[in-house]
């Protein structure tokens, strides 16, 4: 009997059969272990990963039939179809709201992709087939597709579409935005199936857009970005140079004079903060980071890092939220992070995308510290316990009552703008991506949860196990088990709030850091290092079965703002670990606008696996009352608000009831 072939071996052998070997001549000095090396065994990230599996994805696939997006797909081939059977005056109106509807195709289809790799499943698989064929008979000859154009070719069907191709791709069509999810979504199905036939239609489309726009025959900054960061994934899996060089050609046409809404007031090489619509900003800064990495030029380094620096120290939410101003969905000046701040959830997707990047190309924990913060807060935030309701903005306050979240109150089953809960899944399901990365013979440990992982490193196979109940508790046993003995730098990640600050920069602090106690040991001796860079490094020959156990204390600590911060002024947060709390009016039963945390309260912290899927809260004791004296108040994680109905909620407290006298001012 022949033996049977595992189907993910048939797969990796189809791909290297499809494509050529890519080859260049840079790349991020530290390369990612791929998310389809490491899965989640449990815990914290396992049961998100599961809810996104099995409710979040088919939920969003569902969505996207009965909100007609992909419904206009077909309307587009049918207008293909009848014009060439001679009917020329033929066309069909669009049955969605934005011209950028067919993006939210894409991106299921991408997150559902991310799901294959992790599992297969020919139900699924057979779904996105389907998909595929119907996205597939909607692309023109040349290679064009962008369904609101095409079902209706003959005058705009919607006020963002200029009369020719491309001709409001700079202000709203959102022609190279949709492209760019396009080709993210290509690549993924690809690596997940082995089937080229998204690919094929990204790369006819990618073909057009060389002809339009390669060696500088149009100038044009695409509008919204993201095409940059698609066009480099093609690039990675064709080996095909046009497309590193076509994202470049995106890059450069930006500024200067241009709206800074959109990132065009300069160009890209000469900006140097944090401006404009959020995502449209952290996407083009993503793109900025793999043109740096891919083509080794440094002018794209030079100003990220300026702007990260600006983003970081002086427009990032304690929730790691971005993104302050309702207007314009953008980043606001400097401290400008008023309590009802807009942090659009893909603001927060796309700065963990940037975060991520920049730690490749420095290999800097304290990326990873703010993709971190953002992962464990105003990203899941988005996403509710059940996985079917979503929050397309995510403040630190409500009053219980107003229309904050794209005209809903409270969480919302989807969006007429439906742009947040694909992106959301799709970073989800990729999570652990995120996990370790590798440079030569050194070894990143970035993420910390219940995990198992496996990537080459000193000529072997290190095999990696994280038994651990991050993020409720701090202690982490990482199984490292080389195939062979081998030697190699193990770099664990001591994040910020372990070192006694919330955040690079003085933007956040403790107001009472304390003395670091983490500690690290390796087959039960204490290891005695610095940090460098955020990491403890721990170079030996390692042998399978080797343990190393990090303990990092999770007290509770109190938060205040830089006072350039006029919302946070005279006002305290909470936190314990990575986790960022928050009050609702529902477990405090009393007025939160009446409510004051004096510095003499007494905070405790307690799981409870009853609550909201099991969380740790915390009970605040001694906190003033007005008109009700002291009471006790329990605090959730932020990201679990809205769970249980419409009800007040705020992050930060007033230290003290207006005519009292905190007893701990302050810090700067």
């Amino acid at each position: 009997m022949t033996p049977q072939v595992p189907r993910v071996l048939v797969r990796f052998i189809a791909l290297l059969i499809a494509l050529p070997v890519l080859s260049q001549a840079a790349d991020y000095p530290i390369q990612p272990v791929p998310f389809t090396a490491v899965r989640v065994s449990g815990g914290f990230w396992q049961a998100r990963q599961e809810i996104n599996r099995t409710v979040t994805v088919p939920f969003a696939l569902k969505q996207c039939e009965e909100s007609n997006r992909l419904r206009n797909f077909d309307l587009a081939a049918e207008t293909l179809r009848r014009r060439a059977a001679g009917e020329k005056n033929f066309q069909n109106k669009p049955l969605t709201i934005f011209p950028f509807d067919d993006s939210d195709a894409y991106k299921a289809i991408e997150a559902a992709a991310y799901v294959l790799s992790m599992a297969p499943d020919p139900g699924l698989e057979q779904q996105l087939d389907s998909w595929i064929a119907r996205i597939a008979a909607a692309q023109e000859p040349d290679g064009y597709l962008y369904t609101f154009r095409t079902m209706h070719p003959d005058s705009p069907a919607h006020e963002w579409v200029g009369q020719n191709r491309w001709e409001k791709d700079p202000v709203l069509s959102h022609e190279l935005y949709d492209a760019g999810h396009l080709y993210e979504a290509g690549v993924a199905y690809f690596q997940a199936t082995g089937k080229r036939s998204l690919l094929d239609v990204c790369l006819r489309n990618a073909e057009l857009l060389w002809h339009d726009f390669g060696d500088g025959r149009r100038r044009l900054a695409p509008g919204h970005e993201i095409v940059e960061v698609g066009l480099v994934k093609l690039h990675r899996v064709t080996g095909d140079q046009r497309w590193l060089q076509l994202a470049k050609i995106f890059l450069d046409a930006r500024g200067p004079g241009g709206p800074v809404y959109n990132q065009q007031h300069k160009l890209v090489v000469d900006q140097d903060e944090a401006v404009g619509h959020a995502v449209r900003a952290n996407y083009l800064y993503s793109g900025m980071a793999d043109v740096a990495a891919l083509t080794g030029d440094e002018r794209y380094l030079a100003a990220i890092n300026k702007i990260w620096s600006n983003m970081a120290g002086r427009k990032l939410y304690l929730t790691g939220g971005v993104g302050a101003l309702t207007e314009g969905e953008a980043y606001g000046s400097d401290y400008d992070l008023p309590e009802n701040g807009y942090n659009e959830t893909c603001a927060a997707v796309a700065l963990m995308m940037w975060n991520h990047r920049m730690f490749l190309l420095t290999g800097d924990a304290k990326y990873i510290d703010v993709l971190e913060r953002s992962a464990f807060n105003g990203l899941i935030s988005g996403v509710s316990a059940s996985g079917d309701r979503f929050f397309y903005t995510n403040p630190l306050t409500y009053d219980g009552r107003a229309k904050i979240n794209s005209g809903f109150a409270g969480r919302a089953p989807w969006f007429g703008c439906a742009c947040c809960p694909p992106n959301l899944m799709r970073t989800l399901a990729a999570l652990t991506g995120y996990f370790y990365a590798v440079r030569r013979d050194e070894l990143y440990v970035n993420f910390y949860a219940q995990s198992e992982g496996k990537t080459p490193l000193a000529g072997t196979t290190v095999k990696l196990s994280q038994t651990t109940d991050y993020p409720w508790q701090g202690k982490v046993r990482l199984g490292v088990s080389p195939a062979r003995p081998a030697t190699f730098t193990l770099r664990l990640r001591i994040p910020e709030w372990a070192q006694g600050r919330p955040v690079p920069g003085d933007l956040y602090g403790y107001d009472e850091p304390g003395t670091p106690t983490w500690k690290v040991r390796v087959a039960g001796a204490e290891v005695v290092a610095p940090t460098e860079h955020g990491y403890v490094s721990i170079t030996r020959e390692w042998r399978s079965g080797d343990v190393v156990e990090l303990d990092l204390p999770m007290p509770v600590r109190a938060v205040h703002g830089n006072l350039k911060i006029a919302a946070a002024r005279g006002r305290v947060a909470f936190e314990r670990g990575p986790v960022v709390y928050c009050v609702e009016e529902i477990d405090a039963k009393t007025p939160l606008a009446g409510l004051a945390v004096p510095a003499t309260a007494k905070i405790s912290a307690g799981f409870r696996p009853e609550l909201l899927g099991g969380v740790t809260v915390l009970t605040l004791d001694g906190v003033e009352s007005t008109g009700a004296g002291r009471l006790t108040l329990e605090a959730i994680p932020y990201f679990a608000w809205n769970n249980r109905g419409l009800a007040p909620m705020t992050v930060w407290f007033p230290r003290a009831l207006p005519g009292d006298v905190p007893a701990l001012a302050q810090k700067p």
